[in-house]
This record gives structure tokens, sequence and C-alpha cells, in this order.
């Protein structure tokens, strides 16, 4: 039987991105589909995908009425896709900071795992295009989930990933209320703390070509209590609740 494998890509102000970006994940990945969660755009970027949908059976869109984060786009996302039977339903930027050429790895090492992480620092530091600033808070923002929770993920913060359906069915996806960062360190904690096998692969990070950042002050301070929540959500145990699922 054929895996069936969405690929969730939110948007907000994207319009110069949407296109070329339907067209490089479809040519690495032909047999996947793509789900566009678009958060209302001012600059027209959901009109755009809606076309890009009626040109090609493969391209699908959400509008959500408004921008409330990332995490609440990537929710409605994961939930389109298991509503519609999906196996592997992966998830990435607009940006071109995560380069759909590594879909493939990701897909090859999903038949393996539960849960791929596209990873910026497994086995050295991958990104390109970033300031020292940030790029000292992304790797300072490892190190402190490591020391606080124990999970050993190089890259917790990334947001290139690809979750078997079992993964999402084990978490109660409207109880996620985080965003930014913290989403993508919930998500990976809840999964690691519910025993399912994770494995990082090497991708290279660049920042993005075109459109504007939206990463916020607030979205680092909220990781920083999100760290501290799943600490004690997990009774302050630095190992997860349940053993690795065969």
């Amino acid at each position: 039987m054929d895996t069936k494998t969405l690929i969730v890509i939110p948007t907000y102000d994207e319009k110069d991105n949407v296109r070329p970006m339907a067209k490089a994940v479809l040519d690495v990945v032909p047999e996947a589909n793509i789900l566009f969660a678009d958060d209302n755009s001012p600059d027209g970027s959901g009109k755009l995908e809606d076309e890009i949908a009626a040109e090609d059976s493969r391209v699908f869109v959400i509008h959500r009425e408004k921008k409330e984060g990332l995490g609440r786009a990537y929710i409605a996302g994961f939930k389109w896709g298991l509503e519609r039977g999906y196996d592997l339903i992966c998830e990435m930027d607009c940006d071109f900071s995560h380069d759909p050429k590594a879909l493939p790895s990701l897909l090859k090492a999903a038949e393996t795992n539960d849960l791929v992480i596209g990873s910026r620092y497994c086995g050295g530091i991958r990104v390109m295009n970033w300031p020292m600033s940030r790029l000292l808070l992304s790797t300072g923002a490892g190190v402190y989930v490591r020391m606080i929770t124990g999970m050993p993920i190089m890259d917790p913060t990334g947001g290139f990933k690809c979750f078997h359906r079992q993964v999402l069915e084990s978490i109660d996806l409207d109880k996620i209320r985080s965003n930014g960062y913290s989403f993508q360190i919930e998500m990976n904690h809840t999964a690691w703390t519910n025993g399912f096998r994770i494995v990082e692969v090497p991708i290279i990070f660049e920042d993005r070509r075109a459109g504007y950042s939206k990463m916020k002050l607030n979205i680092a301070t909220e990781a920083i209590w999100m760290v501290l929540k799943l600490w004690f959500r997990n009774g302050l145990r630095r190992w997860p609740k349940v053993r690795n699922r065969k």
C-alpha cells in the first residue's frame, strides 16, 4: 500500500514564495500533497494559493480567519491531514529556509522512525546568513532544553519535520496552545515522553529569500517558560514516561 504524504506549509504574507515553493516541493516529492494554511494574508497569498490549487490537484488550501501564530496554523493542518487519512504529515516553512530538496531524506528516515527532525545542529552547525545574535539564541535554546528536560535532541526548536500519524494521534492537539519555538519544543517533548522513536537528519538552513521574518521577542520568552512547564508536566523526570515503541 502506498504511503500517503502531506506537506503542511503555513503562510502569512508569503506571496513571493508560494508558487516557487509549491513547484520545488512537488518536483522532489511528486507523489505528495501540499496543504497551505493561510492566516488571511494581507498580501493576497491565500488567493494565489487557491489559483495554484485549481491548477494542480495535489495542492490544497485552508483559510484561517486571522493570524494566530505558527502553532495554531500547524495544528489546523495536522487535523486536516489526519481527517483525510494521511500516513505521514510533514511541516516546513514557506520562505525557503527549509530546502525542499531535503524532503526525500526526511521521508526515508520516516520509514524506520516515528518523528524525523530536519536538524540544523546535528553533527555541526549548518546555518547560513544568520546574524550571530540569532544563532546564539537558537543554539542556546537547544542547550537549555536539553539541560532542563533531558530530551536528547540537538535542534528542539527546528520546524522542518515529518510525523507518523500515530504520533499526532497520541497527542491531544486541542491542548497544544504554544506557538513559535515553544510549539516545536512542546510537540517534540510530548512525542519523546510518549516513547516514540525520534531521529535527527542533518539539513542546511538558509535565511529566507523573500518577505520578512515574523520572529518576535515574546516567542523566545514563551519558550523559556514552556520548557519549565514541560519538565513539571513530566513529573520532573529527565527521561520519557514510556519506553521507545517498537
